[in-house]
């Protein structure tokens, strides 16, 4: 399916109305000007929207999707990306604990906002997102207007490290039961070295979740981190497994957001599987 790109600048409410550029990806039928499709909040890496973050949305675009990718560090820069060197390194990890957590939480309001307000979507909304924008695709997650998430080695859920004071509440809303009853999580972590999310924190975030009872799939694969990443990934990336995790958060999508299943019947708690 073809593709067009265009993007947004949304006044910001916590940074004085300093916007939030959110670029969006939308799938282009010819002679469908009226089409309308699900939407996906993509989530970036501490390098904002870089070209394999803006790769990985397309190829979601193109599956039938209309796909929001907020630049997550407006409040200190423009919407350019953040080169993958170790000055960039540097000032993406920075700011990532100079933002605040509600101002995180504020930039995926407004991803979900854009997109519901878009005329070529339908207002079925999931996430995703790596690294950095696992972790806020998990949180987007709160929001009950976002049916999925599909969180790819997510950093700093374990250690509640996310945010100014590196003193996050993630886990603690799942504990509260803040994502019982909502949408469907995907957990998706390499188990060879990973000095960002050891095994220890991955079994915590499985537990938490289980204990919870959230509607979760949880699965640990033979990679490093970072390894959907096509470009400057060290030497990580696994192109035939990110092709088959692509796949399987493909049907995620399809099941929760692609069809309109109407509303939920009362009363049944049931989730559609349990970790």
């Amino acid at each position: 399916m073809l593709i067009t790109k265009t993007h947004y600048d949304i006044p910001s409410k916590l940074d004085n109305g300093r916007p939030i550029r959110i670029y969006v990806i939308s799938p282009n039928v010819p002679n469908y000007p009226q089409a309308k499709f699900p939407g996906v909040v993509v989530f970036s890496e501490i390098y904002q929207v870089t070209s394999p973050v803006e790769r990985f949305a397309g190829q979601i675009a193109s599956q039938g999707f209309v796909v929001a990718c907020p630049s997550v560090y407006h409040e200190f820069e423009g919407p350019e990306a953040i080169p993958y060197d170790t000055e960039g390194t540097d000032r993406g990890n920075n700011y990532k604990i100079e933002k605040l957590v509600a101002a995180y939480d504020e930039d995926a309001t407004l991803s979900v906002d854009l997109l519901s307000g878009l005329e070529n979507c339908n207002g079925r909304i999931a996430a995703t997102g790596m690294c950095l924008g696992g972790h806020l695709a998990f949180r987007a997650a709160f929001d009950s207007r976002v049916l999925a998430s599909v969180c790819f080695f997510a950093t700093d859920i374990h250690s509640a490290t996310l945010g100014k004071d590196k003193n996050d509440d993630t886990l603690i809303k799942v504990r509260n039961g803040d994502l019982s009853g909502k949408g469907e999580i995907v957990m998706i972590f390499g188990k060879q070295v990973d000095t960002h999310v050891p095994r220890q924190g991955r079994d915590l975030i499985r537990k938490t979740l289980e204990d919870a009872n959230v509607t979760c799939s949880f699965l640990e694969v033979q990679a490093q981190h970072a390894f959907i990443r096509d470009e400057h990934s060290k030497g990580r990336w696994d192109a035939a497994l990110t092709r088959s995790l692509f796949s399987f958060m493909m049907e995620v999508f399809e099941r929760t957001i692609g069809r309109d299943l109407g509303p939920r019947q009362a009363g049944d708690t049931t989730p559609a599987h349990v970790c």
